[in-house]
């Protein structure tokens, strides 16, 4: 399904034009990012002023209904449509986002590898900020191995995901034997999982983790707590005793999709705050999670919430959670 490479003297000089076009983009990308968030750069090249960090997004979901099923979406609701690069890129616009990477949305995995090759052409061409992919898998299947071989040449791809908390995925499906070895499978590949579940199987997270530990692990969403909820304890303790684990990262999304209406920035705060405060400024990450996140609101409403949070928070350590943090555990060029 991917675009093939350009082949012989022409396609090779098609190339390296693309590849410049590309890298004079990225570099317009980043002075546009400063000057649209009114960033300064002091005499040591670092930025000033609270917002100014460029961002990375590690979390951006994208889908053509024409060319792949979503099972999760033949319901019907609000997000059964498309959402193609340019929606994202008009969502995104003004927020000085200078990268992304694409997440899997749970397709039928009889399109695993339609899926990947799509967005691996998509990386390629650098059509808006995506730069690499966490594709989707199943870690428990006979044919894991052979599958992420297919891509062993493509360093687009940086991880797997499989969502954990959807229809046939019971409660200690990341503890089967056949996951645990998937899961090592990608740390022995140089590749990450991000991994995906309901709230109350936390520690469940923790017990793979302790099987898997060298593999790189992304908590997604906080772990999905609700932002409603009236008791965050269990959740609390549960993703502190996750935060021991060296090789686990957590990323701070998906929250605002649960948040009630007339949500504000205060009723983000325990949760992002408790992230922070256990995983420490080295070991979180941003992400958008659009188109998700319009259930309850728009990119810009995430963003903007969540930099008002972290606003008393050093430039250092807004910096480590938008951009820096998310170049080293994605594994991202430059």
């Amino acid at each position: 399904m991917g675009r093939s490479e350009p082949r012989g003297r022409d396609g090779s000089g098609v190339m390296r034009r693309d590849r410049a076009m590309a890298d004079r983009r990225e570099f317009l990308g980043w002075a546009a990012a400063l000057a649209a968030l009114g960033g300064r750069t002091s005499g040591s090249g670092t930025q000033e002023g609270v917002g100014a960090v460029p961002i990375v997004d590690t979390h951006v979901h994208l889908w053509d209904l024409s060319r792949f099923r979503l099972p999760w979406l033949e319901g019907g609701g609000p997000l059964a449509r498309d959402y193609l690069p340019g929606d994202y890129d008009e969502a995104a616009e003004g927020l000085g986002i200078v990268r992304a990477v694409y997440m899997e949305v749970d397709v039928d995995p009889a399109q695993h590898v339609q899926e990947a090759e799509y967005v691996i052409d998509l990386c390629r061409r650098r059509v808006g900020p995506l730069v690499g992919a966490v594709i989707g898998g199943r870690p428990a299947s006979e044919g894991f191995g052979a599958y992420l071989d297919r891509f062993r040449d493509h360093p687009e791809v940086k991880g797997v995901r499989q969502v954990l908390h959807g229809e046939g995925t019971p409660p200690g499906t990341c503890l089967a034997p056949e996951f645990v070895r998937g899961i090592r499978m990608l740390g022995e590949r140089g590749l990450s999982f991000d991994l995906c579940m309901r709230p109350g199987e936390l520690r469940d997270a923790s017990r793979l983790v302790d099987f898997c530990p060298e593999t790189a692990i992304i908590l997604d969403h906080c772990g999905n707590p609700s932002v409603q909820s009236a008791d965050l304890t269990a959740w609390r303790d549960d993703l502190a005793r996750l935060a021991d684990r060296g090789n686990v990262a957590c990323k701070v999304s998906g929250i605002v999709a649960s948040a009630a209406p007339g949500w504000t920035a205060e009723d983000l705060a325990p949760i992002v705050t408790h992230v922070l405060d256990r995983f420490g400024p080295d070991r979180v990450v941003f992400g958008g999670d659009w188109p998700v996140c319009t259930k309850a609101a728009t990119l810009r409403q995430w963003v903007e919430a969540l930099r008002q949070v972290v606003s008393e928070r050093s430039e250092a350590e807004r910096r480590a959670l938008f951009l820096d943090n998310a170049r080293r555990i994605y594994r991202l060029e430059g």
